[in-house]
């Protein structure tokens, strides 16, 4: 337990650095740090602010389940989360951390049956950790009862507010008691969710913040390959095989895509190793331990998995999928570049990532340049170098007195050049014949596609085609020219901007909407063209806000007051909330 130290320091059970030792924590993140003692003393209500990625589910989740301890067959706290993906890791991350204690937890979000979380609801359930709409939708049934409850957790706050869930968030709160704690997680902190706290917390609550740190990538060369999803392990080994001295560490997205690619690479001849979730501890040290002493020269990991390792001398990082957030990607290709040694970060780019490729430039504020796939032609080049290069090294040594007598006896048996030919044949016929390559077929990345635009505006604002343009190009600062196909609605508009202006537009709007949804939001295209209004942004109902059995039709948005309020100064129309499958 000696490398959890830290965590004992603040306060944490015997039983819950078992579990940290098994999901091979080391050492507490800088939010961590701060909020588990002050929320095992039970005193204050917290909001906590760091950036994404800095480990804030266990910060909270450490010491609500010290506090909670066992079952009582009542809910004993309630986290709510703005996206259904962000409500699944957040409870299983929270079950793994429960290892060992009689604690449920138990997920509940939209776009799965209703009918069987009321059944997992109605096994009991200490810890909900759900959906606004979901939440609400269990609340009206009267399945989920919350005037007991010890801890109300807002995860992602400034998402919430985003996505315009305050409402929901006041509903949920009216049916909790006066005398919980609460807690509320952010990367950023809006007034608005000041607001909430003032309301609600109890006078005296503690704000805990660790600084932002600037997204840099400065001492670490950036490049993205185009190819296609059949082709990434053909790349993959192509880009390994052409770098003399590859260590590195290989990102995917799950465990299966983890246990699958180390495999592939292991049956291909490459010393890897593979980390994430579900290994034990000690595989994980074992595996972490022939990696540092390069005894495997790739390891293959999740996210979560690659936390806390410290290696200084990464050659190579390879997203061999794609990060979700700027953020992430930022923390997996800061592991190269220490030590002020130049590292390569490597990205994979199917066709339909491009633009999440343009978000990530966007936001980290950097160039990734493309590069070309190495050809077979490369590849077997760079192994006969390396060949060459070997052998050069084994005489250059001088350990070879044990093969010199048998080396006299073949050369009577031929010439110098038939022999060496014989035995480069023995041993690398098969990493130099072009035909055991595979072909990669060209990805066809399109980057003067476009991305449709939902502007909620339309002819009850008094709106016309050029009114759109003029107000998006004013406030963007981008050329009108890239602004098509503007078609205006009785209470929307539709246009047509490319995917990189499109990116800027959306950054832009976003940061304008002050709490209310965003004036510009993508357009969610439904199959039926001719049905334009089906491509409005989602706007839930009441009761079934989530359920996919139960979509209502999108609510027309209210009349702004003038022409010159809209153009002047856009107003949101109403909140428009949803759960979409933006994962934190």
């Amino acid at each position: 337990m000696n490398k959890l130290e830290k965590f004992r320091e603040l306060g944490l059970s015997d039983k819950t650095l078992k579990a940290l030792s098994k999901k091979g924590f080391e050492e507490p993140s800088p939010i961590q740090a701060l909020t588990i003692p002050v929320l095992l003393k039970g005193e204050k209500d917290v909001i906590g602010q760091a950036q994404t990625g800095t480990g804030k589910t266990a910060a909270f989740a450490l010491p609500i389940l010290e506090k909670i301890e066992k079952s009582t067959g009542k809910i004993r706290a309630i986290i709510l989360a703005p996206t259904r993906e962000l409500a699944i890791q957040v409870a299983e991350e929270t079950n793994s951390f429960a290892s060992g204690r009689n604690i449920k937890v138990v997920p509940v979000y939209g776009g799965q049956s209703i009918e069987l979380q009321i059944r997992q609801v109605k096994k009991g359930v200490d810890v909900v950790v759900g959906t606004p709409g979901r939440v609400l939708d269990l609340i009206d049934r009267r399945l989920l009862k919350l005037d007991e409850i010890d801890y109300f957790i807002l995860d992602e706050a400034d998402e919430m507010l985003n996505m315009g869930f305050i409402e929901d968030i006041e509903k949920i709160l009216s049916y909790t008691k006066e005398d919980k704690r609460m807690l509320f997680f952010s990367a950023t902190m809006p007034r608005e969710i000041l607001k909430i706290a003032e309301t609600h917390m109890r006078p005296g609550y503690e704000v805990l913040k660790v600084e932002a740190k600037e997204l840099t990538t400065n001492l670490t060369d950036q490049i993205y390959f185009e190819v296609k999803q059949k082709d990434k392990f053909e790349a993959l080994c192509r880009i390994i095989d052409l770098e003399p001295d590859f260590y590195g560490i290989v990102f995917c997205r799950t465990k299966n895509d983890v246990n699958e690619l180390a495999g592939k690479l292991n049956d291909r001849g490459y010393d890897a190793g593979e980390l994430h979730g579900d290994i034990t501890q000690n595989y994980r040290e074992t595996t972490l331990k022939r990696f540092k002493d390069k005894k495997l020269t790739i390891l293959v990991a999740t996210d979560v998995a690659a936390r806390g390792i410290d290696v200084n001398d990464l050659t190579h990082v390879v997203n061999y999928s794609v990060p979700q957030e700027a953020e992430s990607y930022v923390h997996r290709i800061g592991r190269t570049g220490r030590a002020g040694k130049e590292g390569t970060a490597i990205t994979f780019i199917t066709p339909s990532e491009y633009k999440k490729l343009l978000q990530i430039k966007r936001i980290t504020k950097t160039d990734i340049r493309k590069e070309k796939i190495p050809g077979i032609k490369d590849v077997i080049i760079s192994r006969k170098f390396r060949i060459k290069e070997s052998i050069n090294n084994e005489i250059s040594e001088g350990n070879i007195s044990n093969f010199l007598d048998m080396s006299r006896e073949l050369l009577k048996e031929g010439s110098p050049e038939e022999i060496i030919a014989a035995l480069l044949k023995i041993n690398y016929e098969d990493v130099l014949d072009s035909s055991n390559y595979n072909e990669i077929e060209e990805a066809n990345v399109d980057r003067t596609g476009k991305t449709r635009l939902f502007i909620a505006l339309g002819r009850v604002d008094k709106v016309t085609p050029k009114k759109i343009v003029d107000l998006i190009a004013r406030e963007s600062k981008i050329d009108r020219d890239k602004i098509k196909n503007v078609e205006v609605y009785e209470n929307f508009s539709f246009m047509n901007v490319p995917f990189a202006e499109a990116e800027y537009i959306l950054d832009i709007f976003k940061k304008q909407k002050k709490g209310r949804k965003p004036l510009v939001e993508k357009a969610k295209v439904k199959s039926n063209d001719d049905e334009k209004e089906e491509e409005t942004p989602k706007r839930r109902g009441r009761r079934s806000k989530e359920s996919s059995n139960d979509k209502k039709e999108p609510k027309t948005r209210k009349k702004e007051s003038s022409k010159e309020a809209v153009l002047d100064k856009p107003k949101r129309g109403r909140k428009k909330k949803t759960e979409g499958s933006t994962s934190k």
